[in-house]
Parts: structure tokens; C-alpha cells; sequence
């Protein structure tokens, strides 16, 4: 699948599920349970252990229709490893121009951070396919409301800050899509296994945006 037809499903699907734990077994039940509930498009980061052999293992054995992603990437050399371990999408809370350069070069989607109006046009003028727009907490969705305006065509991510209740509100107000965290992953769900209770989150932050 190419980066066109990887980008086209990210903002088909909406929803990035990204994943910040300590447990990789756990890590791997979590991807299952929120597939199971709809939310498709997943972003391991590399503040898992071992992120990039685990995003190796995921890579080998996913679903066809699950995108695999690699988050909190810094940098060019990075970016390749994860690349080569099967990621199909590379995200980074900071912008790094060589990350994203690397990303070009080798044909993969890449969603540089930024927080400012200016270092979102920067992103996207050395070649973002998505802005992460990070974090998203102190900003709330009339923030990206007011930057569609004179930047209608940047495509935004908002990540941090994105809850159940109020990811449908970011896509109204023009973000092309979210990552959602420890909001859709509940720790405490995780801890208990109630694999169950990750996949009726999951699903409910789906139909959640279709009603919008």
C-alpha cells in the first residue's frame, strides 16, 4: 500500500489509537481489543520498550485493514528502523526537518508536531502529510477552528488532550483526524485485562463520529 492510499485510510478512519505502555504483552491484547471495536489505525511509540521489534511482530501478523504507525519519533535514523520494521505511518511531537525529509525519500506518510500557526505551515511546507498538532490540551476544538480558516488546506491532528467525548468536536471543527490515548486506553482497564470494556470504548468512539 502506498503512502496515498495509507493516508486515504487514516482520514477514512479518523481515529489513531496511540499506544504509550510499559507491558509489551499487554500492548499486543490492547491492539486486538480496540481493532475489535472499530478503531483501526494504530501508533505504537517509541517509549514502549523494545517499540521497534514489537512493531516488527505487529507488522507480521496484523489484520490487512489495521495501519501499523510508529510515534514519538525524534529523528531521521528513527524513522528508518521503524520504517524497516513494517511502519506504515511515522508521527513525531516535534518537527524535525531530516525526519521528515527521511520519510519523503523513502515514500512514507510522516505527521511532524507542531503548536503554533507558524511552525504548522513550516511542517507543511517541508512536506508533512499531516500536521500533529501537540498537545492539543491547552487548545480545545475552536483553536483548529480558527486556523482551518486562513489554512484551509493543512491537514490537522490534534493528539493530547482528545477525550471520548470531545473527538467528534475536533472533526467538526476541521481536524482530519485524532489520536486519542490514555483516554481510549484506560490504564486501569489495561491493568485488569477487561479486554471487553477496551473494545466497547473502542467502538463507542466510533459511532460516536459517524453520528457526526
Amino acid at each position: 500500500m502506498d503512502k496515498n492510499e495509507i493516508l486515504e485510510s487514516l482520514l477514512d478512519l479518523k481515529i489513531i489509537a496511540v499506544i504509550r505502555m510499559n507491558d509489551a504483552d499487554k500492548l499486543y491484547r490492547v491492539v486486538e481489543a480496540v481493532e475489535s471495536g472499530g478503531v483501526k489505525a494504530i501508533e505504537v511509540t517509541m517509549t514502549v520498550p523494545n517499540a521497534v521489534d514489537i512493531i516488527r511482530s505487529i507488522a507480521a501478523r496484523k489484520k490487512t485493514d489495521v495501519r501499523l504507525g510508529a510515534g514519538t519519533v525524534l529523528d531521521p535514523q528513527t524513522a528508518a528502523a521503524v520504517l524497516d520494521a513494517g511502519a506504515e505511518f511515522v508521527v513525531s511531537p516535534v518537527t524535525n526537518f531530516g525526519l521528515i525529509r527521511e520519510c519523503g525519500r523513502r515514500g512514507a506518510l510522516v505527521a511532524p508536531g507542531a503548536f503554533t500557526p507558524t511552525e504548522i505551515v513550516n511542517a507543511w511546507n517541508e512536506g508533512a502529510d499531516i500536521v500533529k498538532v501537540f498537545p492539543a490540551t491547552s487548545l480545545g476544538p475552536k483553536f483548529f477552528r480558527d486556523v482551518k480558516g486562513p489554512l484551509p488546506h493543512i491537514r490537522l491532528m490534534p493528539t493530547g488532550g482528545v477525550s471520548l467525548e470531545n473527538a467528534r468536536d475536533f472533526i467538526a471543527a476541521g481536524a482530519s483526524c485524532v489520536g486519542i490515548g490514555t483516554a481510549l486506553l484506560d490504564p486501569s482497564l489495561i491493568a485488569g485485562e477487561r479486554w471487553d470494556e477496551l473494545t466497547a470504548r473502542a467502538a463507542a468512539l466510533c459511532a460516536s463520529l459517524r453520528a457526526g
